[in-house]
């Protein structure tokens, strides 16, 4: 009787041992829900709550990268690009870190005392003091704005290198191109808004490509995914100022497309993020802060995400994207939003293109980029 027994124990042991190494390979499966948002099951009792406004599948490499380096945290990250918009100068509740490109309102959150400090040692001491402000914002990426064509427009004219390249374009070929050029509409996306203001404070003539761009008939879409569904499908020619990091991906599966980066300037972004002043688990936020900025993290995002680096960029890489121009945590984003200034700017671009948008003084980010 003694060794049946002992042959019925190892096979529970056994039978355990399969159970519990299921049961561990289950819940270190990240789930994701049809809204986007991406759950990474931990083994203890500590949570981090991450808000962003980024497609949960682009930044997922570095999600599940954490997540293996501490497995006891049970991980939630919510797309922000879904859903319906949040309020103006808000911050979401039981959200322990706030990442988003709207970087005016950011600036306008820290600046109004809705950020915490991010904390003594926290950030990688190399990061750039051009991707931070105050110990309370941190610019975790370095995206520039790009054009994106269907390479079929060489049968029209060789496409454009530059903003010159794409001023004279539209100004030859107008008749071919109307109707096929795509661009944000800055009345209804924070990021369009900015790309213009920026585009305007860059270039004297900007308006001269605006006021081509409103010959053409240019179609005034919320996102850069709106965009590039467009030219995908051909109904476009040619989109301005779209966000690199979705528009590499899209240029990598899709052939008939080709990104530009600027050559003589192109707008870098920065996804700022926070920890909100009544998050409620702000350590795990700073242990991903850590994290991501470390050699590591970054190592992860530039190579597995078509999110760029900014202490790369800080560190002089060569690339085609040396002539990016990082857009500055500086006081003058708030010039972004002050209802004053965006009326006037919305005005004579709306005398351009006679939207049928009418712009909000305080617009909020809730759209995909």
């Amino acid at each position: 009787m003694l060794k049946p027994c002992r042959y019925c124990y190892r096979l529970m042991l056994v039978a355990w041992s399969v159970i519990t190494l299921a049961t561990t390979a289950s819940a270190a499966e990240p789930s994701l829900s049809i809204e986007g948002n991406l759950r990474f099951q931990g083994q203890g009792n500590e949570t981090l709550n991450i808000q962003g406004v980024v497609e949960a599948d682009i930044l997922r490499p570095v999600l599940e990268a954490f997540h293996q380096r501490y497995p006891q945290i049970t991980l939630h990250y919510h797309d922000a690009s879904r859903g319906e918009r949040p309020q103006p100068a808000t911050v979401p509740p039981n959200v322990d870190l706030l990442m988003s490109s709207a970087m005016a309102q950011q600036y306008q959150l820290a600046n109004a005392g809705y950020a915490q400090p991010l904390g003594s040692g926290v950030i990688n001491p190399d990061w750039p003091e051009s991707a931070r402000w105050r110990d309370e914002l941190i610019g975790l990426t370095h995206e520039p704005l790009v054009m994106v064509y269907r390479r079929e427009l060489a049968d029209i004219a060789p496409p454009p290198e530059d903003h010159a390249g794409l001023l004279a374009l539209l100004n030859q070929k107008n008749t071919a191109l109307t109707g096929r050029v795509a661009t944000y509409d800055p009345a209804r996306s924070p990021t369009g808004f900015m790309a213009v203001a920026q585009d305007v404070a860059r270039s004297t003539e900007a308006w001269a490509l605006f006021d081509a761009m409103g010959e053409a008939d240019t179609q005034l879409l919320d996102s850069t995914a709106d965009m590039l569904e467009g030219l995908i499908e051909g109904r476009y020619l040619i989109g301005y100022n779209l966000m690199g990091s979705y528009a590499r991906r899209a240029v990598q599966d899709h052939p008939d497309l080709a990104m530009q980066v600027p050559t003589d300037y192109a707008l870098a972004l920065q996804r700022l993020a926070l920890i909100p002043m009544n998050a409620p688990h702000p350590e795990m936020a700073r242990r991903f802060l850590t994290f991501i900025t470390s050699r590591q993290g970054q190592q992860i995002m530039t190579t597995r995400t078509p999110l760029g680096s900014p202490l790369l960029a800080f560190e002089g890489a060569t690339s085609p994207d040396d002539s990016l121009e990082p857009i500055q945590l500086t006081p003058g984003l708030l010039a972004l939003i002050d209802p004053l200034k965006r009326e006037a700017l919305l005005d004579r671009w709306q005398t351009i293109f006679d939207t049928r948008s009418i712009a909000a003084p305080n617009i909020v980010e809730g759209t995909v980029e």
